[in-house]
């Protein structure tokens, strides 16, 4: 009797499933490349470009100042006193590591900056995605970067339609 029953059971699960299965429409679509292809997206890597190269130039200037400096104190090195050739070391080092200090807050902020211009890219995408997919009525719209097999409905073309890219 508990055997009838618990194959009973397991038919009456099995076809619950298979009929939720049925009816579950399902999608995909490579975020990645419909963000890089967004205009916004260019945009924001063309003004991190410049703050990098800006940062950058900053930072030669820099490093050629106390490049100049250290070859200067290395060539009066032996004309100065001990004491004069400590301070000296001293502030070189001061200033190498200043230096590098910029480096770091340099490199956080284009990360900060990146973010902050990532962050309404990616929620325009997101509801872009989700009223393609509302409207072809699907259930589930998968990441095809995370996907294995991608068999069934890849929106790409019609988010890229929708956002006008």
């Amino acid at each position: 009797m508990n055997v009838i029953k618990t194959l009973v059971l397991i038919t009456v699960f099995t076809l619950g499933f298979t009929t939720v299965n049925a009816q579950t429409k399902i999608a995909h679509i490579n975020t990645e490349e419909l963000v890089a292809a967004m205009p916004e997206t260019k945009a924001l890597q063309a003004k991190l470009e410049k703050l990098g190269k800006t940062y950058d130039d900053e930072m030669k200037a820099k490093e050629a100042e106390l490049k100049a400096k250290f070859e200067r104190y290395n060539k009066e090195f032996e004309s100065q006193t001990e004491a004069t050739n400590a301070e000296r070391t001293k502030e070189v080092q001061l200033e190498a590591q200043k230096i590098e200090q910029f480096k770091n807050e340099a490199l956080r902020d284009l990360q900060k900056q990146e973010q902050e211009g990532l962050k309404p890219i990616l929620e325009k995408a997101q509801k872009a995605i989700d009223d393609v997919a509302k409207a072809q009525g699907f259930d589930y719209v998968l990441n095809v970067s995370t996907l294995v097999i991608a068999n069934g409905k890849d929106l790409l073309v019609d988010v890229k339609t929708k956002l006008g890219i």
